[in-house]
């Protein structure tokens, strides 16, 4: 992306000063990228990057980020119609990023009138009840049909919300805050949603459809593992063939694509190596060989990454990507690193495959990671926040959306959250420093792990979900059930 970068050299050392001086949050006007012209990235980072004194002094913008999300939660312009099929989308890049930015705990101002934290989370669980179908799995907006990735999404944002009330293990939930978990876990119908993912079983490759008659590839694959694996569904007769499926699409660069066949991505990758991490089998695939293309996608000039080979940085794969090399970085740690919990029957799977001794951590990846952490973070902080409004973006000149904003920030995390090291790593400010994501799942981890204990306490087993989704169709048929 030298056409981002070759306006910098060009600006005047007062214009870059001004840029990285004292947090952005209080910075005013215009954004002073708007008029760049295109460009090569060395000037910004040798005035704000490397000088000790103004790198402490760059901040993330939460205040002014959590007023743009919550902005998306009032109401939408008509220029979002396109993604009239994607609400839950909308609804989980935006919780998710305020979970991240500690937007949804109950004491948190929302600095709404008529607007608490926790009323905020019940609106969005009566939302997301709407899209929720009868005959299992969550459309993308009322009475649309069935898909696995506003499913996904849904899933995903119900179950940040009930543990939005409880950010540590120790932390007591008030009455309050446990009839707000008890609504958007409790809303989930996973007996019927797991009768759905066996329709869309393909068992001809072993994977998924997106949706009825859909399309079979990686997304919809992984959408379902994951889901499956924190609600308590997870069966072998849903995982048969998915790990060689999964497989099948890693390609010669080293990075999966969509299916069989076709060039390796950066969305694809990690839906590929997420499912086969849930399902212990990562060790199968070429992980060097991974590990090198996934290096390679780290832009030089900008510090952030791309989605595959020859083309532009983009702020959204900070998470696509950069949460593949903390999952690569979770398989290869040290069994001395801090557990991480995949599955609502196993704690830690991963440790029995986890690298021992000097094969634990390549010995050219710091932290662990198999890719330059500092100049995410860098990327993400500089170029990627949009001021004074908010939000966060593709790259400078591109305009902020929800949906870069929560992969911005989750990219981030994973960037601060090294596997191999107890305590982050933080570039610029200290208060730049955000909650740790599960790297599987692209929750809050604390979410994640309250989540799978939760639900493994309730009913699970193939025989078992079929027999009472069976039971509860007899008693609608009979009209003694709504």
């Amino acid at each position: 992306c030298r056409a981002l970068w070759t306006a910098l050299r060009n600006l005047s050392r007062p214009m870059v000063e001004n840029l990285v001086e004292a947090g952005f949050a209080q910075q005013g006007g215009a954004d002073p990228w708007a008029a760049l012209a295109p460009v090569d990235s060395d000037a910004v980072y040798s005035i704000a990057a490397d000088d000790p004194e103004r790198r402490v002094k760059i901040r993330l913008m939460r205040e002014r980020h959590v007023l743009y999300l919550l902005k998306g939660l009032q109401g939408l312009s008509a220029s979002y119609v396109c993604l009239d099929a994607s609400r839950p989308w909308l609804c989980y890049w935006i919780t998710h990023a305020l979970d991240l930015l500690d937007a949804l705990h109950p004491a948190r101002p929302l600095h709404h009138p008529q607007s608490t934290a926790r009323g905020l989370r019940l609106r969005i669980v009566q939302s997301l009840s709407f899209c929720q179908n009868s005959t299992g799995g969550f459309g993308g907006g009322n009475q649309q049909l069935s898909h696995c990735a506003p499913n996904y999404a849904a899933c995903l944002a119900l179950l940040a919300i009930g543990a939005a009330g409880q950010t540590s293990p120790g932390e007591t939930l008030s009455d309050e805050d446990l009839a707000v978990r008890e609504a958007a876990w409790g809303a989930i119908d996973r007996v019927a949603m797991y009768s759905w993912f066996l329709s869309l079983k393909d068992p001809a490759s072993g994977g998924f459809r997106m949706h009825d008659d859909g399309e079979v590839d990686v997304r919809g694959t992984y959408t379902v593992i994951a889901i499956s694996s924190l609600l308590n569904i997870l069966t072998p007769e849903l995982t048969k063939g998915v790990a060689e499926f999964a497989l099948a699409c890693q390609t010669y660069e080293g990075g999966f694509g969509g299916e069989p066949g076709v060039e390796a991505h950066g969305g694809y990758v990690f839906c590929a190596l997420a499912a086969l991490a849930l399902l212990g089998r990562a060790k199968e695939a070429d992980l060097l060989s991974l590990e090198r293309w996934l290096a390679d996608r780290q832009t030089h000039h900008e510090g952030g990454f791309q989605g595959r080979a020859n083309k532009l940085v983009d702020g959204c794969y900070s998470f696509w990507q950069g949460g593949t090399g903390a999952l690569l970085a979770f398989l290869n740690a040290p069994e001395s690193c801090p557990p991480i919990r995949w599955t609502c029957d196993q704690p830690d799977p991963s440790s029995q495959s986890r690298a021992s001794g000097h094969d634990a951590v390549h010995p050219d990846f710091p932290c662990g990671l198999c890719f330059d952490s500092t100049r995410l973070q860098q990327y993400t902080l500089i170029c990627a926040q949009q001021f004074p409004e908010g939000g966060l973006r593709d790259k400078p000149g591109k305009p902020r959306d929800y949906y870069h904003t929560c992969y911005n920030l989750s990219g981030l995390s994973a960037a601060q959250h090294p596997p191999t090291k107890h305590d982050p790593v933080v570039w610029g400010d200290a208060s730049n420093l955000l909650p740790e994501v599960h790297p599987a799942f692209n929750i809050r981890k604390t979410a994640a792990h309250q989540a799978l204990e939760f639900f493994s306490s309730q009913p699970s087993g193939h025989a078992t979900l079929l027999h009472l989704f069976e039971e509860r169709n007899k008693l609608r048929g009979s009209g003694d059930v709504a």
